[in-house]
């Protein structure tokens, strides 16, 4: 863990998943009260990467806050929401699960009483016309509890990520604390690119050609897809990114169950079969998980934590920002 020379501010943070928020909020100085996830297996890979942290296995449907004193007044709520799909945003009725998620946590608002809220999803919440209607209830809501706004969307490829990855943010703060949040700035450094990233990791069994392939593979990584959990094994998303990876002579229909050895075929002119494939741990590179980050699980429950998770630098990125305003006098 980094030694962080910030004053420790709280956090509380709910649909935590395998902890990459909350990782990234850890570095900027934000240390959580309690974490809450609805799956075994997410809870187990926060025990077994932080075990002082609190962790509770439940449904954000069904959490008190009352039951819970030390999340009152934190400074902050911070949530990494399931994706809203667009069809739930069109919908007549907005029941979907996704959506119920969303209301719940700005209804957590009430009990909880933070100084700030952050709330990460798809771009599209943000930017796209069909989405107004559920900006306009969070606006409502967020205004009728006394609370000042911002929604905007930022590239993970911008905060040392390497891969394009668009993420749709939302920031409030409370009506007493200070104003004049400014989001993140992007970096001014080169984005980092799959090779650069993972080339190591590929020479790590004595592959002869990974330092042609990392030479090749020159720009970021497509988005990361976790895929459902009730369906299908670990691949690299839709038919789009397998043909974004393709191009980087990777196998995007699979996860690697190991990196490849000295003996690895490599030959894309075969296609796919001759391509190599990413594994969990390198596509946890590509999200910005730390090296030492664990995941809990076998590897299909592995990699879909790593492709739901936000990644940790924009995690930092955006808590640093978030205390800067939270400071201001």
């Amino acid at each position: 863990m980094k030694e962080s020379r910030f004053e420790r501010l709280s956090c509380l943070a709910v649909c935590a998943g395998a902890g990459g928020l909350a990782l990234g909020l850890e570095e900027a100085g934000f240390d959580p009260v309690l974490l809450l996830d609805n799956r075994a297996v997410a809870c187990e890979t926060l025990r077994l990467n932080r075990p002082q942290w609190n962790v509770l296995e439940t449904d954000l449907l069904d959490f008190d806050p009352a039951d819970h004193q030390a999340t009152y007044d934190v400074d902050l709520l911070a949530a990494g929401l399931p994706r809203v799909k667009a069809s739930a945003a069109v919908a007549r009725e907005n029941s979907t699960e996704e959506i119920r998620i969303l209301d719940a946590t700005i209804m957590l608002m009430h009990g909880v009483q933070p100084r700030a809220l952050l709330i990460e999803n798809v771009p599209d919440l943000v930017s796209k016309p069909a989405y107004e209607p559920i900006r306009a209830r969070v606006t409502a809501e967020l205004e009728h509890l006394g609370y000042r706004h911002h929604w905007f969307v930022l590239n993970a490829m911008d905060h040392g990520v390497p891969q394009d990855r668009k993420q749709g943010i939302l920031v409030a703060f409370k009506g007493d604390c200070p104003d004049g949040f400014v989001p993140p700035a992007p970096d001014t450094d080169p984005s980092i690119t799959v090779g650069e990233a993972l080339g190591a990791s590929m020479a790590a069994r004595g592959w002869p050609s990974a330092a042609a392939w990392a030479a090749q593979a020159d720009k970021v990584a497509p988005t990361l897809v976790g895929g459902s959990w009730n369906r299908g094994g670990a691949d690299l998303g839709p038919t789009g990114s397998k043909r974004s990876w393709a191009r980087m002579r990777v196998n995007g229909g699979t996860v690697a169950d190991e990196l490849p050895g000295p003996d690895f075929p490599w030959d894309p002119s075969l296609g796919t079969k001759g391509m190599v494939a990413l594994t969990v741990d390198q596509a946890a590179r590509l999200q910005g998980f730390p090296e030492d980050w664990s995941f809990a699980g076998r590897k299909t429950a592995r990699y879909r934590q790593v492709g739901h998770a936000s990644p940790p630098p924009v995690g930092r990125s955006l808590g640093l920002a978030i205390r800067a305003a939270l400071a201001r006098p």
